[in-house]
């Protein structure tokens, strides 16, 4: 019943443009900060890796993930300095003009994951819970938005295609 409200209904469409907005201003003003102000993300992840998140026992929780910053992406930390503010940036774009919205937000929900995972709580748990809101809703989270055009948009050109492709095989 909560999940057809979160789909289907005009109300929750406008409470969910509320979240959209503020999720996409948080994401984009931080991928913003990062671009115009110099970003390096070694820092960052020599910490999460020093300092891992560590149980009740004082054992490492994540060790696999631990294993993923300390032999990819600290060697790759160039790709990541582009990553990480481009993809905060255009996340938050998607959400605040309300386009491709679930795909925004699936992947702030990756990068907000990731986040966790290397230690960072900070707004995290919030993030990832309205997060889930708006991926559930799915096109009524950008119904009040540039989704509103672009995904009948897209949906017709791939069911043409795909029809074109039906007819050529039979």
């Amino acid at each position: 019943m909560f999940n057809k409200f979160l789909r289907e209904n005009k109300i929750a469409a406008a409470i969910l443009t509320v979240i959209r907005l503020y999720l996409g201003y948080a994401w984009f003003t931080a991928g913003f900060h990062k671009i115009t102000g110099g970003f390096d993300a070694s820092g960052y992840l020599g910490n999460a890796i020093a300092n891992p998140v560590k149980g009740p026992d004082g054992n490492m929780v994540y060790s696999w993930y631990v294993n993923f910053l300390e032999s990819f992406a600290l060697p790759n930390i160039d790709l990541f300095n582009f990553i990480v503010p481009w993809g905060e940036t255009l996340i938050g774009l998607g959400l605040l003009l309300g386009c491709l919205t679930t795909a925004a937000m699936f992947f702030g929900l990756v990068m907000n994951f990731s986040f966790f995972l290397a230690g960072t709580v900070s707004h995290n748990p919030t993030d990832i819970f309205l997060g889930f809101i708006i991926l559930t809703a799915g096109f009524n989270a950008g119904k009040y938005g540039l989704d509103r055009w672009v995904v009948p948009f897209i949906r017709k050109t791939f069911n043409k295609k795909a029809a074109d492709k039906a007819k050529a095989a039979a």
